[in-house]
């Protein structure tokens, strides 16, 4: 048997399910090659463990994560061939935890969008590619996973708008763009059809005209981090440890906010605009970064400080007599 072609099966079941995939997936192939390298026959806990510590060094919360993944996929071979052993629940304890986000500087933005548009390729798709790419994500907050599901159609240019088709739990949305941004979009598609000679079905493509994938994404950003200094030189080209592109949707996230409470603007409705922005199921997720970032955290503390201090002066404002 071959796990990477029942994997293969596994993902094509649980997709038409509607299940988002793209996390599951990159574990899921790690574990598979793993296997089929050491000529298993059969998946058991031995096998899921000895897997695991072949892998580098990661905190509690992504262990349980690549376990909990690798058990799942083993409960449904168990369920094909009784031979296969799902490993008990907990085998792998960790609570997983959200990374703290890196928020970016204005210079350190430019940096990474300006050295990414000199990443080498025959043609100039990459740079272009990657540039442009990054840049999008810099100034709307969108997802890695949803920018790269954009589709030619789904920049509206006379009316400013982009339609998220693949956005988290399958919901979509269309967020306005500032003319700025359309005008670098429309500007990058018509480089990238005339490299082509071509119109590709993606809106972000490779050299070769296919779309950009998340692995590919990442290796790239990892690259232009190495080479500005956001992350360590590594051998073998590996990524290394060091911000990573979905700290740009938290800079924005937090740059937005920052803007709000440095205006004096009433957050709490302010803040049912950026989670809708952001696609996030609830306005709890979004009020998360009060809490990840300490200047956020203060500049809340002291608005209710000062809205708390204004209530009581004017409970104890003396009435003027009649």
């Amino acid at each position: 048997m071959s796990f990477l072609a029942e994997l293969d099966r596994y993902l094509t079941v649980r997709r038409q399910l509607g299940a988002d995939l793209s996390t599951d997936e990159r574990i899921l192939r790690r574990f598979a090659i793993f296997a089929d390298r050491d000529d298993v026959k059969y998946v058991n806990a031995n096998l899921i463990m000895r897997w695991l510590e072949s892998l580098s060094s990661a905190s509690s919360g992504t262990r349980a994560t690549r376990f909990r993944v690798a058990r799942q996929f083993a409960e449904w071979l168990h369920g094909i061939d009784p031979k296969h052993e799902a490993p008990p629940r907990g085998l792998v304890p960790g609570r997983v935890q959200r990374v703290h986000p890196y928020i970016y500087s204005e210079a350190e933005i430019v940096a990474i969008i300006e050295y990414a548009h000199t990443l080498p390729s025959v043609y100039g798709m990459r740079g272009l590619t990657c540039s442009t790419l990054f840049g999008l994500i810099a100034v709307t907050g969108l997802r890695i996973s949803e920018a790269l599901g954009l589709d030619p159609a789904d920049l509206d240019v006379e009316s400013g708008v982009l339609h998220v088709r693949q956005g988290k739990l399958g919901k979509e949305r269309l967020p306005p763009l500032d003319p700025s941004v359309v005008q670098r979009l429309e500007s990058y598609g018509r480089e990238r059809d005339r490299l082509l000679g071509r119109r590709p079905e993606a809106f972000f493509v490779t050299c070769e005209g296919h779309r950009l994938g998340d692995c590919g994404a990442r290796y790239n950003f990892a690259q232009v981090c190495q080479q500005i200094g956001l992350r360590k030189p590594q051998l073998y080209l590996r990524h290394g440890r060091g911000p990573r592109i979905h700290d740009l949707r938290h800079t924005f996230a937090v740059r937005t906010m920052l803007s709000w409470y440095r205006s004096g603007k009433d957050v709490g409705r302010e803040m049912i605009k950026l989670t809708t922005w952001l696609g996030h199921a609830t306005p709890a997720h979004t009020y998360w970064y009060l809490e990840a970032v300490p200047e956020l955290l203060e500049l809340a503390s002291a608005r209710i400080t000062g809205a708390a201090v204004e209530a009581g002066t004017r409970r104890r404002r003396p009435t003027s007599p009649r």
